[in-house]
């Protein structure tokens, strides 16, 4: 095996792994089985599969304008430094949400990303709470706030005092970031026993605007007596029919995950949790928990967090060191978790210290090749001394054109005399997948990469680049087909890419010059649709494997136009 069959191999090896090792690990090495699923089985008499007053939201025939719905009932306004909206007292829903820190675009007059709005807007969603039993609170019941508005210092409590005299409460409180905590209590006032069953819900009038892919779950998501599943998407719960989808009773948390925020339901103890499909087209969660026979004059309380806002690292980390558990695993980091975790919060820290999330990409690119310096320079002895060979290659492969099997004997011979590895030269490049691959998702996962600008024109380093000469660099007044809209950044790195090539001995073999003649172009297309950060990270990595080869080159004695020693 010549370098250059080290080189494709190593290339093919990358693109299988950023494009095939998620796929296959979900599915042969998976990092949590899923929990034991119960489809239609039958419930005990005193423990319903899900609550009798929470129908699942639907999607009325007529959308009306968002601000007009909310002004229809009577409300309780959230404050607080991250989010901001309101709690409709009918029905006692959290159904008015906007996430202050994070907006619909990075254009500066951007608004805030609304996470939660009220059945009859446009993409419902809300969270509900109240109780399984006789005379209990349901969609239409109006409820009594204690307080105008919920804040961290201030919490607000809601009540509810029913014919027979039975007093709910919703005791509400909200922290700085995106966790509510709701305790439901009930006091039996009335003159007999009565049995209640608190419950919670979380309704969506539709699916994700974000798709689902073999990198990023989108959709439902469970978590299970410690266990993340990431099996359940829309179309089982569809297919699970009217019963819904159910889970064996079990302690966790329960909710819908969009690509960057999450709204999730964690009760205190163990619950029956569900989903359920409507034929609306609405989606809901439900998590249902144990029955309690309430005397007399007797109080019965159950505790659920509510997390609603975006999915940042650091928040979902101090949420999981509180108690809500293994929300971290909301972030679908994949199989690779082990290492990409450490690479985020080694770029996080650079981007701490330097404001600029390019400029962090950057210097972890730099840290990455210093880190493998020593491996690199052996790679480049590899290669100048595969380079110091060529002739004698050439020599060769014209006396042996016609003997093959005698060509590779003479020519691993040649590899043995002048202690040659050539498998060497792969080692930096493979060593460098996890790396790559680590960022990749990291770009791809993490809301804190979102929006974050890097200089000029790279405003999102989320984002494919938006700039192209295809329409002379927004000169020309249109828009270039996905395939052919090809940013600045791909095209430096299919040039820095065949400038790297070109520095390779020179691969004799007519096929293979003709395969990394078009490579780095090829390239060029398949990066241009990923996020620009990435492709920053290649552009710079190739720029250092360039000025290394050049110094090696230097200090081995070899020129670049050719394959003989610069001095003899």
């Amino acid at each position: 095996m010549n370098e250059s069959k080290n080189l494709i191999l190593a290339v093919v090896l990358s693109a299988l792994v950023l494009l095939g090792w998620s796929f296959l690990s979900d599915r042969f090495v998976p990092a949590n089985p899923p929990p034991k699923v119960e489809n239609g089985k039958v419930q005990p008499a005193n423990q319903p599969s899900q609550p009798s007053n929470s129908p699942v939201a639907g999607t009325p025939s007529q959308l009306r304008d968002r601000s007009a719905v909310i002004a229809e009932a009577p409300r309780l306004q959230i404050e607080t430094p991250s989010l901001r909206g309101s709690i409709n007292l009918k029905g006692a829903r959290i159904d008015d949400l906007w996430m202050l820190k994070h907006h619909v675009s990075y254009k500066k007059d951007s608004s805030p990303v609304a996470l939660l709005s009220p059945q009859g807007a446009h993409a419902a969603s809300f969270v509900g709470f109240s109780w399984n039993g006789p005379d209990t609170p349901n969609a239409d019941t109006l409820w009594k706030a204690s307080s105008p508005v919920l804040t961290p210092d201030k919490p607000v409590t809601l009540s509810w005092v029913s014919p027979t005299g039975v007093t709910y409460e919703l005791k509400i409180s909200i922290d700085d970031l995106y966790l509510f905590t709701v305790d439901q209590r009930v006091t039996n006032g009335s003159t007999q026993p009565i049995q209640v069953q608190p419950y919670s819900f979380s309704s969506r009038a539709g699916r994700s605007a974000d798709v689902s892919s073999w990198t990023v779950h989108v959709g439902p998501m469970t978590v299970r007596d410690g266990k993340a599943d990431y099996e359940a998407d829309w179309k089982t719960i569809r297919e699970a029919g009217p019963s819904g989808l159910k889970y064996d009773a079990s302690k966790g948390w329960i909710g819908f995950t969009d690509k960057y925020w999450l709204t999730a339901l964690a009760p205190e103890g163990t619950t029956q949790d569900s989903f359920r499909y409507s034929d609306t087209g609405a989606y809901q969660a439900d998590s249902v928990g144990p029955a309690a026979i309430v005397a007399p004059g007797q109080s019965s309380n159950f505790k659920t967090s509510v997390f609603a806002g975006a999915k940042e690292k650091t928040t979902l980390d101090r949420y999981e060191a509180a108690g809500v558990p293994k929300v971290s695993k909301a972030i679908d980091w994949g199989w690779f978790e082990w290492f990409m975790r450490p690479i985020f919060d080694l770029l996080n820290w650079l981007f701490q210290i330097t404001g600029n999330f390019g400029v962090a990409i950057i210097l972890l690119t730099v840290i990455v090749r210093a880190l493998m310096f020593p491996i690199a320079q052996k790679q480049f002895q590899s290669m100048a001394a595969m380079r110091k060979l060529q002739p004698k290659m050439k020599a060769l492969q014209e006396r042996y054109k016609d003997d093959k099997p005698r060509l590779q004997q003479e020519m691993m011979k040649l590899y043995q005399q002048e202690k040659i590895n050539p498998a060497a030269g792969c080692l930096p490049i493979l060593l460098q997948i996890p790396v790559f691959y680590a960022l990749y998702k990291v770009l791809m996962v993490s809301v804190e990469m979102r929006h974050q600008p890097f200089v000029l024109w790279i405003q999102d380093l989320s984002a494919p680049d938006p700039l192209t000469p295809v329409n002379l660099f927004g000169l020309l007044d249109f828009t270039p087909p996905h395939f052919l809209a090809i940013g600045v950044l791909p095209i430096l790195l299919g040039v820095t890419m065949w400038i790297q090539f070109k520095l390779n001995p020179a691969p004799v073999d007519p096929t293979q010059q003709q395969i990394f003649a078009i490579m780095p172009w090829v390239m060029m297309f398949v990066m241009a649709p990923f996020a620009s950060g990435l492709q920053l990270y290649w552009v710079t990595s190739n720029i250092l494997t360039i000025l290394q080869q050049w110094w090696l080159y230097k200090r081995y004695g070899l020129h670049f136009s050719d394959t003989h020693p610069a001095t003899t």
